[in-house]
C-alpha cells in the first residue's frame, strides 16, 4: 500500500475495523474464547485497544463505552445474552497458550 496516501490509508484501516466489528456483531456465537485461542484476541481486546487509543489522543473513552461500541450492547447484555461457560478444553487451550506469550 505504499501508493496511498496516509489519510486514504487510515479511513481504509477504520473502514475494515467498523467491517471487523460489525462482523463481530453479528457472531454471537463465536465465543471470545475461541477468539483468544484462534486468534489471540477477542472483542475485549479490541475495546481495550479503543479505549488506548483515544486515550492516547486525550479523548475522554470510559472502558464500558468502548466496549459497548465493539459488543453493539452493554457488556454485561452481552455476556448475559451470549456468552456461555467456557469448555474444560476451552480453558485448558487458553491457559497453555498463556504460557507461552
Amino acid at each position: 500500500m505504499t501508493s496511498i496516501d496516509d489519510t486514504t490509508r487510515t479511513e481504509l484501516e477504520a473502514a475494515v475495523f467498523r467491517r471487523l466489528v460489525a462482523h463481530l456483531q453479528g457472531r454471537t456465537d463465536v465465543q471470545n474464547i475461541d477468539l483468544m485461542n484462534l486468534a489471540g484476541f477477542c472483542r475485549n481486546c479490541l475495546s481495550n485497544w479503543l479505549k488506548e487509543a483515544a486515550d492516547a489522543r486525550g479523548l475522554p473513552l470510559t472502558k464500558d463505552e468502548s466496549r459497548e461500541h465493539v459488543y453493539g450492547m452493554p457488556y454485561e447484555t452481552w455476556k448475559a445474552q451470549h456468552q456461555r461457560e467456557a469448555s474444560p478444553e476451552q480453558a485448558a487451550t487458553f491457559a497453555a497458550r498463556a504460557e507461552s506469550h
